[in-house]
């Protein structure tokens, strides 16, 4: 083999090893509402006084969960499909687990939404 094919060969290999190892990137969207929303008495007239010990906080392309079973949800699309209506998938880990999670989140009014899943609906209500 001569230096001009080894050399050949050898960036190829190099090129290959460096594309593979890259991490993946994944496309991230903010969530379309911001701020904490409660699990508490959901379904009451305005927003909630306090937040309670069972909450959701909305940060960007971050979803804190306080009570439930993973804390920290990464945001990877976020795409509108009716009128105040979202098609979210978000992105977790618990320490044990990687997965994702499809959901839709309804908008209700200013105070109130709704994240439906798995044929099950969460009520959320926004905190003071």
């Amino acid at each position: 083999m001569s230096t001009d094919n080894a050399t050949r060969h050898a960036t190829c290999l190099l090129t290959a090893v460096v594309l593979l190892a890259a991490p993946i990137v994944t496309r991230a969207d903010n969530y379309p509402i911001t701020g904490k929303w409660t699990y508490e008495n959901a379904t009451a007239d305005g927003p909630a006084k306090d937040c309670g010990k069972r909450f959701t906080d909305f940060q960007g392309t971050r979803r804190l969960d306080k009570g439930g079973s993973v804390p920290d949800y990464r945001n990877v699309t976020a795409a509108q499909s009716g009128s105040g209506e979202y098609r979210v998938t978000d992105e977790f880990f618990n320490g044990q687990v990687r997965g994702r999670v499809n959901y839709t989140l309804q908008q209700r009014d200013q105070d109130h939404i709704e994240l439906r899943m798995s044929g099950k609906t969460i009520p959320l209500r926004r905190c003071e």
